[in-house]
């Protein structure tokens, strides 16, 4: 059997890419994702405390209903 290249991956091995190294188109998008979730969680935050609720995140934080993940649309 000929030799066949291998095909595992480590990931440590591979060098990870600095903020500055990327595009600055990448750049731009991670930092609005940044700002975005930042605006979510400050929203979350200045809501009333739910008692005896359901338990867990608001259902409603991205302005869609959404349960362990999935997005339901009515």
């Amino acid at each position: 059997m000929p030799d066949a290249p291998s095909l595992a991956s480590d990931v440590a091995v591979q060098p990870k890419k600095a903020f500055k190294d990327l595009p600055p188109a990448a750049q731009r998008a991670l930092q609005e994702a940044a700002e975005r979730r930042k605006a979510i969680d400050a929203k979350h935050n200045a809501m009333p405390r739910e008692i005896d609720g359901r338990g867990g995140l608001e259902p409603t934080r991205y302005d869609d209903w959404e349960i362990k993940g999935l997005t339901v649309d009515f």
